[in-house]
């Protein structure tokens, strides 16, 4: 039986994402109206959507790789 913490945790970091591409598209959007000549050189501040706190949360045995190195 699936993990329902493990699904829990990619529903999150997928409505995360999804929250965080909807933010960066309307600052492009601000930006672009408000400063055109700079906005292609505006840096993505993305804030408290970022996601990449949440990889490698779901480290479980089905993650885990085996070690190919032969000594």
């Amino acid at each position: 039986m699936p993990d329902p913490d493990k699904r829990m945790l990619r529903d999150l970091k997928r409505a995360l994402k999804k929250r965080g591409n909807k933010h960066r598209r309307a600052e492009l959007k601000k930006n672009l109206a408000d400063n055109p000549d700079e906005a292609a050189h505006a840096e993505e501040n993305l804030g408290r959507y970022r996601s990449d706190t949440l990889n490698k949360l779901d480290n479980d045995s089905t993650r885990k790789k085996k070690d190919t190195e032969k000594e």
